[in-house]
């Protein structure tokens, strides 16, 4: 018989996880994490290249069930950040619902037995509910290069970083100047004999106000936890004013003098400024926080080269101005499938469309969780919930409660199939496109991975993310529709065990 839970969640990281902790806290035991790796932690599992750490505070960067009162910095590193996802599971009592090593090859919804059918690398389960967790940053996205299987030198993605290959002395080429490349250059540059730096797009660079927290203050949270929550509470509004470079073209432009002088301040020579400086609108593409960045890239055994790798030979790259540099090892720092996200191809809804064929591109939902089309499936971090200013945990967990008020919806009306009104989601969506405009995400100049293949932003929350909460605060049933539990069949009854 398959195996059948009420509740399906894929992946374990802070979205999995937290509305995981959530469904025990009320009771709800019939539940499964499906997790295709080993361990739990998600990005903060998978990401383990030399100077990883989060760049939103650590006080907000956690749950507000479980805040942590023993962060080494103000920025998390990675490693304590997957230790405090580590201890969350283990200590809110979901590790025992988590089956490591069981990938989702496919889920579709079957109407008659109003259930999802789920393929895992393990056997086949059936679950009442679907909860797609597993976040925009979990699948590394490679350029298609020509020639990259020709390459017999090592070539891996910052996200599948090898640490048992050695760097040490080596010709090393970093494609990509984003978030993760800024973090483990600095690193590795002191390592390698020589350093090539490919850069298409240069990145507005802002300083880090990283710094050790103190043991007093360590006690102090311990002691007096009320004194963390006001501190989480002063940091998440002041995340909240960055919105106002994104929205209000004039104080952009005003504080871009900032990153600028930073710049002007580590980087003496005039030709390598001239290719570090942005050519497009503060907050465009993210912004990225360091003091090692510039330093780096100015030492002698670093060159900068403008540009996309346009070919990959057996022992070099090609710039897009032709030149060919002798390499041993390549280092994508390319990112994620972010608006094209991969388990979009494995899911079917009620017509036998695919996610990606249904969303053409363009990904779309009803506040940023649920899609027409597809009964009980909720997304958390979905489309149109990521963020350029602030943490991705209160937007998780303003999805958790909206989830759970579909259930208990589902619940209280007895129904066996809920699933979003198509003009609910168009309004929605018609809405977020109206705040898009006049942003400098689509008026900024640059290409970014907020925007898909169609020129739509479907990745980011246009404006404050205390509306997004509020919006999320109760389920709004009537944007839905609700279809009775129907009486399953012996058989379908019996496989539903």
């Amino acid at each position: 018989m398959t195996d059948h839970h009420r509740v399906a969640i894929v992946g374990t990281g802070f979205s999995g996880l937290g509305i995981a902790i959530r469904l025990k806290e009320r009771g709800e035991h019939d539940f499964v994490l499906l997790e295709r790796a080993a361990d739990v932690g998600g990005t903060w599992r998978d990401n383990t290249y030399p100077g990883c750490r989060c760049d939103v505070p650590s006080h907000l960067y956690s749950f507000s069930f479980a805040p942590n009162p023993n962060w080494s910095s103000t920025f998390s590193p990675q490693p304590e950040i997957l230790d405090y996802l580590k201890d969350c599971a283990d200590r809110f009592g979901v590790t025992p619902h988590i089956r490591f090593d069981t990938e989702v090859e496919e889920a579709s919804w079957d109407g008659d037995a109003q259930l999802w059918r789920i393929e895992t690398s393990n056997g086949p389960i059936t679950a009442d509910a679907l909860v797609a967790a597993q976040g925009p940053l979990s699948e590394p996205s490679l350029p298609e290069v020509p020639g990259l299987d020709s390459f017999e030198g090592k070539a891996f993605h910052s996200a599948r970083w090898d640490h048992e290959h050695d760097l040490t002395g080596e010709r090393v080429a970093v494609v990509g100047t984003g978030a993760s490349a800024i973090q483990f250059v600095p690193e590795i540059q002191p390592k390698v004999a020589q350093l090539k730096v490919f850069q298409r797009t240069a990145p507005w660079v802002i300083p880090h106000r990283n710094r050790a927290v103190s043991r007093w203050e360590r006690r102090l949270f311990r002691l007096f936890p009320p004194a963390q929550l006001a501190m989480r509470a002063a940091i998440y509004w002041a995340r909240e004013s960055f919105v106002l470079i994104f929205r209000h073209r004039g104080v952009g432009r005003l504080l871009e003098q900032l990153p600028l002088r930073h710049m002007r301040s580590q980087v003496k020579d005039p030709e390598l400024r001239r290719k570090l400086t942005p050519d497009y609108s503060l907050g465009c593409k993210r912004i990225l926080p360091t003091n090692e960045w510039y330093p780096a890239l100015a030492q002698p055994n670093v060159e900068v080269v403008s540009g996309a790798v346009t070919e990959v030979r057996p022992n070099s790259v090609v710039a897009e101005d032709g030149t060919e540099h002798e390499v041993d090892t390549i280092i994508f720092g390319t990112g994620f499938h972010v608006t094209d996200v991969p388990i979009a191809d494995r899911i079917t809804g009620r017509e036998g469309e695919t996610l990606a064929e249904t969303w053409q591109g363009s990904m779309q939902a009803y506040k940023g969780t649920t899609v027409a089309g597809f009964p009980n499936l909720f997304f958390l971090v979905g489309p149109n919930t990521g963020l350029g200013h602030n943490s991705i945990v209160f937007m998780i967990e303003s999805q958790i409660a909206y989830v759970l008020g579909a259930l208990d919806a589902m619940r209280r009306r007895g129904a066996g199939t809920l699933e979003v009104r198509p003009e609910a989601q168009h309004a929605y969506n018609a809405e977020l496109d109206r705040m898009t405009e006049g942003s400098v995400w689509v008026t900024g100049g640059c290409a970014s991975y907020y925007i898909d293949r169609n020129g739509h932003n479907s990745a980011l929350w246009p404006t404050f993310t205390w509306p997004f909460r509020r919006r999320l605060r109760e389920f709004d049933v009537a944007a839905y529709t609700l279809a009775a539990r129907a009486e399953r069949s012996p058989a379908l009854a019996a496989e539903a065990v």
